[in-house]
């Protein structure tokens, strides 16, 4: 099935691609590789912010990693022009933001990965690492970044 169809019938609206904030570009692109930055959570168009354990849960961290899969998706859009282009989703670093004992960081992680996988199928399948960290740049909650296969 087509990703970009797919993205359709989900009622997702992909955003503009945000560029960076700093010194560094949103993509590289190395052989059949594509290497996004890390995207982070936003709410309402800022920053969302807070730490899972410390105000905020696993329900609302796995929303803010399904959101920033959506601003991941819109990246690889503006990368390749085409979310069909996309071979395979290879691998997802997942950041985040936790109190010292909050353990749940996979569970905030498939937010993004259930996303993906509802895109691209089997092609969505991928290799993940989720930490935990002290913090993230703006104070964010959850910040991702990928690997794809691109045709």
């Amino acid at each position: 099935m087509s990703a970009e169809k797919r993205v359709r019938e989900l009622g997702i609206r992909l955003p503009q691609a945000t560029p960076p904030a700093a010194a560094f570009v949103p993509w590289v692109r190395a052989g059949n590789l594509l290497f996004l930055s890390g995207h982070i959570a936003k709410k309402d168009g800022r920053p969302w912010t807070g730490q899972l354990g410390a105000g905020l849960g696993t329900d609302d961290g796995k929303k803010a990693a399904r959101g920033v899969a959506v601003e991941l998706l819109a990246t690889l859009r503006a990368a390749t022009g085409n979310l069909d282009k996309i071979l395979r989703v290879v691998k997802v670093m997942v950041l985040v933001n936790s109190a010292s004992h909050f353990t749940e960081q996979h569970l905030v992680a498939n937010g993004a990965s259930e996303l993906f996988e509802e895109v691209f199928a089997e092609r969505g399948s991928h290799a993940r690492s989720a930490f935990g960290v002290a913090q993230i740049p703006l104070g964010a909650c959850v910040e991702i970044e990928m690997i794809a296969e691109v045709e």
